[in-house]
């Protein structure tokens, strides 16, 4: 079993038979499956070749924000995102008018000590230091950001997070085989089923809840309790999206497939199969008929969904694209270099980079690698960036400017964000637990745009 330290450390077993680095054995590195292992031939476990290389929180019933339903595009539509962004390789514009202090993902560099670090005893519940400890006993330094709950229960690493329109109830799923289904009146966890394998990707849509397995993806019907396996994927499912009605993964082998529902046998059916990454599909987000993939192999395709085409391959980053969002006709990447792109079409309808950040190009060594991203709307219906950090934080920025909105701390890195109704917000991390957070004073249902 690995131990998730944000790095590629393996182990709470080594095998030693006498050399320096240990036999490797027979189970494939989780870290190297995620593009996150940087032990290479040190390394214990196995890293194959890839085929084509060498209560507290009541929900019900109110509309969540949408954060991926716009179409990337070149197209202003008049609102203050759109018109901040500027196109062009690394440009400023707004983004880099004044000079700024070296705040790096997580880290806050000045007078070479780092300040407003949480204490990790604090989390855990050991430090008898009280108010004589030098780091900060709080959840978060945002000060209109309320820590409403912990969900516990699930015993490793939290990989997806869904919350279905209109209900009650909250499924999260995670690297220890197990669904669980919580309920969002009491908090109390309402059920759990096991999955068989590796949960690596979870999605709501339309009635439906989708589970991403080693090999397949599950179908869930909630309301007629109907199920089906879709079989077709090699390796893990790390991400899932839906288009109209088509169903999308990514998977190990670098292929992302899609299935199409037909109505008269009420089932998926296979539609698809986009071949190109030579990594494995990490993340996925769908819109305005394209879809979007970040892999392994560092880079983002962009596909038109009418005929399967790649349209455009896109290499912004030196490492592993962890996460894309798209929001307004912009779409953000993040990867374990430890940078966050901003990409807008041109007028051909090719992506380029409006911006960078941080902006400072002699940070990069010193940058925590990126995790997932996600978007949420502030009490006064402004647009708020969060992005997970392998130093167990969830830094939270204003857009367009970038500016720091605070941080919220947890035991274990997060990898798993999701947004609901209300102002609330959802942070799994690699320890099991769920934290559930919430705008001090949460925005009305007009605000969310």
């Amino acid at each position: 079993m690995e131990v998730d330290d944000g790095t590629s450390r393996v182990g709470n077993k080594r095998h030693f038979t006498g050399g320096a680095m240990g036999a490797r054995i027979g189970q494939v590195c989780r870290y190297w499956q995620e593009g996150r292992c940087l032990k290479g031939v040190a390394c214990q476990w196995q890293h194959p070749a890839l085929p084509g290389t060498s209560g507290r929180f009541a929900v019900g019933g109110t509309k969540r924000p949408s954060n991926a339903n716009d179409e990337v595009s070149g197209q202003s539509n008049g609102t203050s995102i759109t018109n901040s962004f500027s196109s062009g390789s690394g440009g400023r514009g707004r983004w880099g008018g004044k000079p700024r202090s070296k705040k790096v993902a997580g880290r806050n560099y000045q007078d070479g000590k780092q300040r407003n670090r949480v204490c990790m005893f604090w989390l855990r519940g050991e430090c008898n230091r009280g108010s004589q400890c030098s780091f900060l006993h709080s959840q978060s330094t945002a000060s209109d950001i309320e820590m409403v709950t912990k969900l516990s229960g699930h015993e490793l690493a939290i990989r997806g997070i869904a919350l279905p329109a209109g209900s009650s109830l909250l499924y999260t799923g995670g690297q220890d085989k197990t669904i669980r289904v919580w309920d969002c009146d009491s908090g109390q966890c309402s059920s759990v089923v096991p999955m068989g394998g590796d949960v690596g990707a979870l999605l709501s849509e339309g009635g439906w809840l989708f589970v991403g397995l080693p090999d397949e993806v599950k179908t869930w019907n909630m309301q007629t309790s109907a199920q089906q396996s879709l079989i077709g994927p090699k390796g893990q499912v790390h991400a899932l999206a839906i288009s109209n009605d088509l169903l999308i993964a990514g998977s190990q082998d670098g292929n992302i497939l899609a299935w199409k529902f037909n109505p008269s046998s009420n089932a998926f059916e296979p539609a698809a199969s986009l071949m190109g990454h030579t990594g494995a599909v990490i993340t996925l987000q769908a819109a305005g008929g394209r879809l979007y993939s970040g892999s392994m192999d560092k880079s983002i395709r962009v596909w038109d969904l009418s005929n399967g085409q790649c349209l455009q391959t896109i290499y912004g980053h030196s490492n592993v694209v962890m996460s894309l969002l798209c929001w307004e006709q912009f779409l953000l990447s993040c990867s374990l270099d430890g940078f966050i792109k901003v990409w807008q079409a041109t007028a051909s309808g090719s992506l380029e980079v409006a911006f960078t950040f941080p902006e400072d190009s002699d940070v990069g060594d010193n940058l925590d690698g990126a995790l997932a991203l996600c978007g949420s709307i502030d009490a006064n219906g402004k647009p708020v960036l969060m992005c997970s950090y392998n130093d167990n934080t969830v830094r939270l920025f204003d857009l367009p400017t970038f500016s720091d909105r605070g941080v919220l701390f947890s035991k274990e890195e997060v990898r798993a964000l999701q947004v609901g109704p209300g102002g609330l917000m959802f942070s799994g991390d690699s320890g099991g637990d769920i934290n559930v957070w919430c705008w001090s004073q949460a925005s009305s249902p007009s605000q969310k745009q």
